[in-house]
């Protein structure tokens, strides 16, 4: 789930909860001292959790998330590390931000830099295998650490990260759902990816479908209260 769009469960008296999507676009990118205090350790442990997580799942050999697909891709055609590609593509993305009129947080500028630093040296620390069990366990908490550190960078508040960001800016400029916007782009995230050879198969979808889950019951028990008054932006 590249990467940092906060949610919050809304109750209606006649509707079934549902996850509210959380656009930090109104975010300070300097919160007060004291919310920054409290908020920057835990985006910053999110975002390390994240980029183990890939890390984990790299190491799994059993494809990798679309966006990762993508980057890997890349990876082999440039010949730079799949964290460098992580953090070119951030960069990159972030300039699609100027005309869809998002402003980054510091999350932001975490976010596109620490993931893939860290899924450089957890892939570098991190030992193969030729296990199966060993390679789904690899998988399973790749997917696990994924979505806690989720909970925790995204519930910081501090900002969208560069893909997130993308998808809310579609929803806010021509009306496409988070829904829409998210499928529409992580299938072509995944469709480059594929023609650049980039690794695919029962990961990717074991992330593209555990992810969300895990990240829904993760994310509003480990956020934090909104800086300031936001706009929700709802999950169709």
């Amino acid at each position: 789930m590249d990467r940092s769009v906060a949610s919050r469960p809304v109750r209606s008296p006649n509707r079934a909860p549902r996850l509210t999507l959380i656009a930090s676009s109104n975010v300070p990118f300097l919160p007060p001292r004291r919310e920054l205090a409290r908020r920057l350790p835990r985006c910053i442990a999110g975002l390390a959790g994240f980029g183990f997580g890939i890390s984990c799942i790299v190491r799994a050999r059993l494809g990798l998330a679309p966006w990762d697909v993508f980057h890997q891709g890349l990876s082999d055609l440039t010949g730079l590390s799949l964290g460098l590609m992580i953090e070119g593509m951030g960069l990159l993305i972030l300039l699609l931000w100027i005309p869809l009129r998002q402003r980054p947080g510091l999350g932001t500028i975490l976010n596109a830099i620490e993931i893939g630093l860290v899924a450089d040296l957890g892939t570098a620390v991190l030992p193969q295998t030729t296990s199966i069990v060993a390679r789904w366990a690899y998988l399973a908490v790749g997917l696990l650490v994924m979505g806690i550190g989720s909970g925790f960078y995204i519930g910081a508040g501090l900002g969208t990260g560069p893909r997130d960001g993308l998808m809310v800016g579609l929803n806010r400029r021509f009306g496409w759902s988070i829904r829409r916007a998210r499928t529409t782009v992580e299938l072509l995230a995944l469709g480059a990816g594929v023609a650049l050879g980039g690794p695919v198969g029962i990961g990717t979808i074991a992330v593209a479908v555990g992810i969300g889950p895990i990240a829904h019951f993760t994310i509003p028990r480990l956020s934090l209260p909104p800086i300031q008054n936001e706009p929700p932006v709802a999950v169709h």
